[in-house]
């Protein structure tokens, strides 16, 4: 079954490292946290690395 990341927007602190190591999948909103934009933008390698890299845990794969 395909998994993609999503992101607890209760825990993200807006820090941006997801979207420095996954630029492709992840963006800053207006009010500052991480959200998807593109499930499929990186590879899952490198998301792992920033689901990885959340200092707060907020980045996690949900299975589709």
């Amino acid at each position: 079954m395909p998994k993609k990341p999503v992101v607890d927007q209760n825990t993200c602190i807006g820090c941006g490292t997801c979207v420095a190591l996954a630029p492709k999948t992840f963006k800053l909103n207006d009010e500052g946290k991480s959200v998807v934009t593109n499930p499929q933008g990186d590879d899952e390698a490198t998301i792992q690395g920033a689901i990885d890299s959340c200092p707060v845990d907020a980045i996690s794969w949900k299975e589709e």
